[in-house]
């Protein structure tokens, strides 16, 4: 892992450390690489595979996904067998421990409070002469939750996705999930899937899924919108079939970036760090701070935390492909880094966290505190852990209540209303060269008593 100093670089040259790849120039690793030549006979890109399953799934439906399941998850379904029975339901409980769902139905009641406080409203407004205008806040007939599987399964994911689309009022909620070679998913997936609220869960993951979600199939539903995390074949999908249906947005691998000062707790500071470094090899893990001393204790305290944990292998290749100590000259040059950055969850480890957040600018969440660390945000506090990635918190937000709402705007004018403003909305359609919308509102005049 480096460890960098802005004085001994310069700011230009720290900047550059942080930019990051697009979502769509991750290179595949050689492995992945190798299997995908096995798969599908020669080496394509990921856009070039992402490209192939969805125009497949989009033209022949169930047959497709059927054989990018078997193909891609080594399960062999019929479609009657992709939706998840009320016996896989059943057999979920009986094999979960209890004090885990009972912790996973305390998070969701946090996680539903905490978006119901978001949920904005419908209104009206009078104007001159009796005229109405409003807005009407409509949530979504239907959206596709899609949820990861993989090296790990994350019934957090589907709380966090699943929760909002409730307290909007969405009418219906199907979840995509990929299953094992056996043909199921984790039994705390599905728990948490039947706890929020899941009207059906389909065992299909990948683009295939996604692809299945946009256009539907004779077995799948179409989607107004797709929301949740994946891989970046998962991400590639959903950029392939935006306009479609609506998405969430476009997300890359997990970071983590903390400024922290000299009262920071070196061993909480590198616990933080490898809570993100541990979900993928391409995950990024940062710490800015002006203490010296801070960074040397910090990169020997990650070194001893990293040998004990079951996936240090990942979260090692992660620090040493993206994990950063840097040096700078004063706290509020490290916010002006950190705003630079745009992380995904950005903690503040400092003596008076509260005074740095005015300076906050872009970041998907922000953590304050020493006992604020992101695994609770993660999993329990009840704000969403579906943030914006790759820089992209410049201008994404969080997921939330309104991610699964629409606005329809409410103009109602009367009689007197519209004689009044006639005479500019006809210079302005004239001035465009559209007579027909000048004479919709010549003639109304001509009738007005």
């Amino acid at each position: 892992m480096e460890v960098l100093k802005v004085k001994e670089l310069g700011l230009e040259a720290i900047q550059k450390k942080l930019d990051k790849a697009a979502f769509d120039e991750v290179e595949l690793n050689p492995r992945i690489r190798e299997k995908n030549k096995e798969l599908y006979g020669e080496d394509l890109t990921a856009n070039q595979i992402v490209e192939r399953i969805v125009n497949e799934v989009r033209y022949n439906g169930d047959e497709a996904v059927i054989k990018y399941t078997k193909l891609l998850d080594g399960a062999d379904f019929t479609p009657s067998q992709f939706l998840v029975t009320q016996e896989e339901y059943a057999q979920a409980y009986e094999v979960a421990d209890e004090d885990i769902v009972n912790s996973l139905r305390k998070a969701i009641e946090n996680v539903r409070r905490y978006h119901q406080e978001q949920k904005p409203n419908s209104w009206i407004t009078y104007r001159n002469h009796g005229s109405i205008l409003g807005q009407s806040v409509i949530p979504l007939d239907r959206v596709g939750i899609y949820v990861p599987g993989g090296t790990a399964a994350y019934p957090s994911s589907v709380v966090m996705n699943v929760m909002p689309a409730k307290v909007a009022g969405v009418k219906e909620i199907i979840m995509m999930a990929p299953p094992s070679r056996d043909g199921k998913l984790n039994p705390y997936v599905l728990i948490a899937a039947k706890e929020a609220g899941v009207d059906a869960i389909y065992k299909v993951g990948g683009a295939q899924a996604i692809a299945a979600m946009a256009f539907g199939t004779a077995t799948i539903p179409k989607v107004d919108k797709i929301t949740g995390p994946g891989n970046i074949f998962v991400t590639l999908a959903k950029k392939a079939v935006y306009g479609h249906c609506d998405i969430d947005m476009l997300a890359g691998p997990s970071e983590i970036l903390i400024v922290a000062d000299k009262t920071a707790d070196p061993v909480y500071t590198a616990a933080d760090m490898l809570s993100q470094a541990e979900h993928d090899m391409l995950a990024s893990s940062i710490v800015l701070t002006d203490d010296e001393a801070l960074a040397d204790k910090v990169l020997a305290e990650v070194e001893k935390q990293l040998a004990k944990l079951p996936r240090k292998e990942i979260a090692k290749a992660s620090l040493e492909r993206n994990g950063r100590i840097i040096l700078t000259e004063n706290l509020m040059q490290a916010m002006e880094l950190a705003n630079y950055s745009a992380p995904e969850h950005m903690e503040i480890l400092t003596e008076n966290p509260f005074s740095l957040l005015p300076y906050v600018r872009h970041a998907g969440a922000v953590f304050l505190g020493a006992y604020s660390p992101e695994p609770l945000g993660d999993y329990f506090a009840g704000p969403n852990h579906v943030l914006p990635t790759g820089g992209t918190a410049r201008y994404y937000s969080v997921l939330n209540t309104e991610t699964f709402m629409k606005r329809t705007s409410i103009i109602s004018y009367t009689q007197k209303a519209l004689q009044e403003v006639s005479s500019d909305i006809v210079r302005l359609a004239e001035a465009e060269g559209l007579q027909a919308h000048a004479n919709a509102i010549k003639l109304r005049g001509e009738k007005i008593d």
